[in-house]
């Protein structure tokens, strides 16, 4: 074979080999079954219910809280990326083979997108793979990494994060000098909103830093803003009616944002540092083909800027929906690409761009160290991926659905987020939310038994109040610890008597370290104690529960009321939502929300039957008619210009 034969061959080999590693990592770590380890089941509840209610965002499931549009107040885009596949597949792949499908995608975007990206830069395939791998198995307390991105289930995340490098990619041409700018970032900023808004500032910042890469500046800074403007009305079917409905989503404000704890991270994590370190490398180079793209470097200093003043003014100020430490998965990102031209200059100085490569990728072990969790996640233990049939079998909860589905009608209220698996005291220890599956696997209904949501009847459960304030601590900090704000052993039965009829429940689930706490129920003669199933404890009311709105069509329901307060309002045991429109007798009836998040009807007589819809308004029209109204500018700046 002849040398000319022989170089693409020796050009190709590294990058083929990091696909065929992470080929063999995912399927370690994803081949076990439906992943259903800490937020993974309620993930996948949201890809069902796209699937089962529709994609529309404002689509109303009875399934948990009492009722919540779940996909207006989280970012449908992984839902809906699952819709699509269950539709193009004609319906013959269940949820759980498209979840499971998904999440390769969701494991090795990171990584192939970074790859494509540096390849591009670099002009070399082999000093693209360091840079690929780092991306591809980076933790070190990135919300988007290997451990919390796609271990933990925050799969939304980790998938819009990994859009991010194909953003910088489609603007390498422009940012060179090329005279107009892409349509394509439009859509990619599109895409990154409904994927997880977090990674938005970032995105912002990449297309702005490309305009500036280039003159003249302050034409191509108007474009810059264009783009984005675009890109964010693309989204607006989703978006605008979330800012305008921002009062029914309660910010997750749980970790500690300060400037010192966000630096603490970056300096625990060696790898982060070594990137740091390879930036300044990248930055004093002086190879004419990384230097046409050095404007990538000035990401790095400018999510800084970002993280800070989120931290020290946006959320000073009461706007907690957009924590920095999620801002900081750019910053993070913008190190490795950095550390990656790093590498590429080192290694083109000394003339050697395999052994460089090579090199990068030994150090990676040593680096790889990090602590409270791994700098990078180079290769999974299986122990760590439980899926589906082996959390069931081992907590018989195969048992515990059978029960709650032949029982009594109403909503089952477990006092507990999720379940252990194991028997450590720590609030972190292995646990999942697998109970947030309940809805899917008895047709009940549900409240609690979910991973932290930002639902008003949520914030009831949590803390007590069904306030618009943010959630300072993670659902699965109060297991075993409290329930409606107070303490297990604090709360009293008539307090719990009085939320729980409220709220239409009619079984308890308690796991069995916690029923000794619980006396509002163990000596409440209001609940009798049902045989035990598994670790899990089952209560039932003694008397019917509220009756509940009953499905009568797509978004409609029906309930008979034979009761109103004084000034005229009947209580539903049903969530508040803006978009509810409620009739009786005919006629449309005026609707409130009361101080636990609930729904109350106004009514002219004690006994009536009240027909509730859940549809779309003017704001919601307004979103889809901006969408729309974006998608047709997209297209008419597509159309060549004529020359003159």
């Amino acid at each position: 074979m002849t040398a000319a034969a022989r170089a693409p061959i020796r050009d190709w080999l590294p990058p083929l080999l990091l696909a065929a590693y992470a080929v063999a990592w995912g399927a370690r770590a994803l081949g076990g079954g439906l992943l259903v380890f800490d937020d993974h089941p309620g993930q996948f509840y949201r890809l069902a219910h796209a699937i089962a209610l529709g994609a529309a965002p404002w689509r109303f499931d009875p399934g948990w809280w009492a009722g919540y549009a779940e996909l207006q107040y989280y970012p449908p885009g992984f839902a809906w990326l699952g819709a699509a596949i269950h539709g193009a597949a004609l319906g013959r792949l269940d949820a759980a083979a498209v979840y499971r499908a998904l999440l390769w995608p969701v494991w090795l975007l990171p990584g192939a997108t970074t790859f494509a990206l540096l390849r591009r830069v670099t002009g070399d395939a082999r000093l693209a793979v360091p840079g690929a791998l780092v991306a591809l198995t980076l933790s070190a307390g990135c919300r988007s990494g290997v451990e919390e991105g796609l271990r933990w289930g925050l799969v939304s995340a980790r998938l819009g994060w990994g859009v991010l490098p194909l953003l910088a990619l489609c603007l390498i041409g422009w940012a060179r000098g090329a005279p107009r700018a892409p349509r394509a970032a439009a859509l990619l900023i599109a895409v990154v909103t409904l994927l997880h808004p977090a990674h938005v500032p970032t995105a912002a910042a990449v297309v702005l830093l490309s305009a500036l890469a280039s003159p003249p500046r302050r034409r191509r800074l108007v474009e810059a803003a264009a783009i984005v403007a675009v890109g964010l009305g693309l989204a607006a079917l989703w978006l605008l009616p979330l800012l305008v409905h921002l009062r029914m989503a309660l910010p997750l404000a749980w970790q500690d944002d300060t400037l010192p704890a966000l630096a603490w991270r970056v300096l625990t994590q060696p790898v982060l540092l070594a990137l740091a370190l390879l930036s300044v490398v990248a930055w004093r180079g002086s190879d004419p083909q990384l230097a046409r793209s050095r404007w990538l470097l000035t990401l790095a200093p400018a999510m800084v800027a970002l993280v800070a003043l989120d931290a020290l003014v946006a959320e000073p100020l009461g706007f907690a929906w957009l924590p920095a430490d999620r801002v900081m998965d750019g910053l993070l990102l913008a190190l490795v690409i950095g550390g990656a031209l790093g590498v590429a200059e080192l290694a083109v100085a000394l003339g050697r761009p395999l052994g460089g490569a090579l090199a990068a990728l030994i150090l990676c072990v040593p680096l790889s160290w990090g602590t409270p969790e791994p700098g990078l996640s180079l290769w999974p233990r299986a122990r760590d991926w439980p899926g589906r049939d082996e959390v069931v079998r081992g907590l018989r909860l195969d048992a515990l659905w059978t029960t709650l589905r032949d029982g009594p009608p109403g909503r089952v209220l477990f006092v507990r987020s999720g379940v252990p698996l194991d028997w450590r005291p720590e609030w972190w220890r292995p646990h999942s939310h697998i109970t947030a599956l309940t809805p899917l696997e008895t047709g009940r209904p549900i409240v609690g038994g979910t991973f932290t949501h930002p639902s008003p009847v949520a914030g009831l459960f949590y803390t007590g109040s069904a306030a618009n304030r943010p959630l300072t601590r993670l659902a699965e900090q109060l297991d075993g610890v409290s329930l409606f704000g107070r303490s297990l052993e604090t709360l009293d039965a008539d307090t719990f008597d009085r939320l729980a009829a409220r709220l239409g429940v009619s079984t308890v689930v308690v796991l069995d370290d916690d029923v000794g706490r619980c006396g509002f129920l163990a000596g409440n003669p209001a609940f009798r104690r049902t045989p035990r199933v598994g670790p899990f404890s089952v209560f039932v009311a003694r008397d019917p529960a509220a009756p509940m709105p009953e499905p009568a069509g797509p978004q409609r329901f029906r309930v008979a009321v034979d009761r109103r307060d004084a000034d005229g309002f009947a209580p539903l045991a049903v969530a508040y939502s803006p978009l509810w429109v409620a009739r009786a007798d005919g006629a449309r009836r005026a609707i409130r929300r009361d101080d636990v998040g609930l729904l109350e009807v106004f009514l002219p007589r004690a006994a009536a039957t009240v027909e509730l819809e859940h549809r779309p308004g003017a704001v919601e029209w307004a979103g889809v008619a901006v969408s729309a109204l974006s998608g047709l500018v997209l297209l008419i700046a597509g159309i060549p210009r004529r020359s003159a």
